[in-house]
């Protein structure tokens, strides 16, 4: 295997990881956690526990980094953590939990017209296909087809799509940064921190809840931050290092909406229907042509 294919491994890997956030997310709010103080205790615990990962693999001089890759580290976790964090959630209150990810997973448009600006890529005749497959299958899975409980609020309807360009814009930064600075473990440490300081400062989250040392929510923030944030923010940026086309990146990462859609089913008891498994078909299929060479 080459650099670039084992790339799209670790890439892989951070969509499955990423597709167990709505679990954590339910377990958490089932034991009284809001949806702010969620988010800021997943940035918390990930960006303490890659910190550690980068000490152990790097030692100190692993952060040692320019005043040019610190600033795409806090843009990186301001836009791509705090701002979509904010925008994803209040998109999900305003139009429900189907119609929020349909509009989030629009990322892969905004991100491959981001790099064809920035990074001079080209997307040919079959990659376009690819990925008005790919959108498809994410709206398919994510609705069954079925739109009639969605209550469309033309503000939620702005921020829904302003989590798709933020979610979008991580690949983007990330390629930035990664070519500046060598360790993924320091990179998603610096993104996840200034993530978590933006949330903490806009939201104070800890305000949202009851009892915010529920020793329940913190156990569960602590799993949360390990698995579906550091380990996947980990393999994600050090994916990140190979990719000569970043617009397949968000395509690739979203498996995660299929892993999620199985969880949901295998835990939650969510029905499954034949418009979801097309739609599942769909995404796998857009994956395996983004990722094919020819």
């Amino acid at each position: 295997m080459d650099y670039e294919f084992k790339s799209f491994i670790k890439i892989f890997i951070t969509g499955c990881l990423w597709g167990t956030i709505g679990l954590f997310v339910k377990l958490m709010e089932a034991h009284g956690s809001s949806s702010s103080y969620t988010s800021f205790l997943r940035l918390l615990f990930g960006s303490v526990l890659v910190a550690l990962l980068a000490l152990a693999f790097g030692g100190p001089k692993a952060f040692r980094i320019g005043k040019k890759t610190l600033v795409s580290c806090i843009l990186m976790g301001i836009v791509c953590q705090g701002v979509f964090n904010i925008l994803y959630s209040t998109s999900i209150s305003m139009n429900g939990m189907s119609v929020a990810s349909v509009l989030m997973y629009t990322a892969p448009v905004f991100t491959s017209i981001m790099c064809m600006m920035l990074f001079k890529e080209k997307l040919t005749a079959l990659r376009w296909f690819a990925l008005l497959v790919n959108v498809a299958g994410c709206v398919l899975t994510a609705t069954g087809g079925n739109f009639s409980a969605a209550s469309l609020a033309p503000v939620g309807i702005l921020m829904g799509i302003g989590s798709g360009l933020t979610y979008g814009m991580t690949a983007v930064f990330g390629r930035i940064t990664m070519q500046e600075h060598g360790s993924p473990f320091a990179v998603a440490a610096y993104n996840l921190f200034f993530g978590c300081v933006f949330i903490a400062l806009v939201r104070r989250p800890w305000t949202t809840v009851e009892e915010p040392f529920n020793i329940h929510i913190i156990l569960l923030g602590l799993l949360f931050g390990l698995i579906a944030t550091a380990l996947a923010h980990s393999f994600y940026f050090s994916g990140l290092t190979w990719i000569r086309q970043t617009s397949k990146v968000p395509v690739v990462a979203s498996i995660e909406l299929v892993v999620a859609t199985i969880i949901g089913v295998a835990v939650f008891s969510e029905g499954i229907t034949a418009v979801k498994i097309i739609g599942i078909i769909l995404v796998l299929f857009s994956i395996l042509l983004f990722s094919s060479r020819k």
